[in-house]
């Protein structure tokens, strides 16, 4: 069996999201229990792993002349990570849902939705979504960088952006435009210029006329700025919030683990503000990270509290 050590490093590259490590640990658990005799054992852990790298997703080849423009990931991300509102959390399972079951929908003269828009502040898990969406549905993600599609081929964005559309075309994957603000600000504004509208008017045309079945998501931190011919080339559009004090409690839960604390969380409730999950999730990392330094075996209060400070003085400034 496991010793309490490599129990707890499992636990830690659980959490942790490091896949890498938490497959040697099993590896190891592995040989260890074929050397004691547990060879039926030892074979299963190992058919664990070897099913679960035959089945990652088969990331695409990118053209030459997208380099720069795409990064390919492997997300591990779940949504059981994610701590979200309910509406939220079930509009996401419904994009999952009608991607796995698209062939029934289609029996019907239906299409699964596929074309989506999230909307919020930095920091509150629109990126993240995109991550868990395509490790649950074992899909590749493509994040297509917005800004420099835009500052770096200024003149040729177009040309750009309809050789994004045809990769998007050719394979079967999850594609994030990130930063979407870069070309989605209305068309009528007066600091606009010809170039972008030109961009924006070819974005539309070529997502209307996608029919892959690749799912494409847009990301924006401000929804007014957006034109509106824009939202009925979607499918469906997320609106993403700053966290309630619930969802902040369950945060710092999350993030603590086993470094949490015996006190009362809505005395840290108060000193959050308006800080998105992202910056409370790293304000917690960083409170776990100076009680390992310290050797503490959880986080105190007052530490907590002080590195939420430092984070809500940013604001202040």
């Amino acid at each position: 069996m496991p010793t309490a050590e490599q129990v707890k490093a499992l636990a830690k590259a659980h959490y942790g999201l490091n896949q890498e490590k938490f497959t040697t640990i099993t590896l190891q658990i592995a040989a260890h229990e074929a050397k004691i005799g547990h060879l039926v054992l030892a074979d299963e852990l190992k058919k664990i792993i070897d099913n679960s790298r035959e089945n990652k997703p088969k990331l695409n080849i990118i053209d030459n002349d997208l380099q720069g423009l795409l990064i390919e990931a492997q997300p591990t991300e779940r949504l059981s990570d994610m701590v979200l509102k309910p509406a939220i959390f079930e509009r996401i399972k419904r994009i999952e849902k009608e991607f796995i079951q698209k062939e029934k929908l289609r029996r019907h003269d239906m299409q699964n939705r596929r074309k989506i828009l999230f909307s919020g502040p930095s920091g509150t898990g629109k990126t993240m979504t995109a991550y868990v969406i395509a490790h649950e549905l074992n899909l590749p993600l493509n994040i297509i960088l917005m800004d420099k599609l835009v500052t770096k081929f200024m003149g040729e964005t177009s040309a750009k952006l309809r050789k994004v559309f045809d990769f998007i075309s050719e394979g079967n994957a999850v594609f994030l435009f990130d930063e979407f603000d870069a070309i989605g600000t209305e068309r009528a504004k007066d600091n606009d210029v010809g170039e972008m509208r030109r961009v924006l008017n070819s974005f539309l045309q070529f997502i209307e006329k996608d029919d892959s079945d690749s799912i494409i998501i847009a990301a924006t931190n401000n929804l007014k700025l957006l034109d509106q011919a824009l939202f009925r080339r979607f499918d469906d559009v997320l609106h993403y919030e700053l966290p309630s004090e619930s969802e902040i409690i369950k945060l710092i839960e999350n993030r603590l683990g086993q470094y949490n604390g015996n006190y009362d969380l809505m005395d840290i409730v108060k000193t959050v503000g308006q800080l998105s999950h992202s910056e409370i999730s790293q304000a917690c990392n960083d409170a776990v990270k100076e009680a390992i330094l310290t050797d503490k075996k959880f986080v105190e209060k007052e530490m907590l509290i002080k590195m939420i400070k430092e984070r809500t003085s940013v604001y202040r400034r």
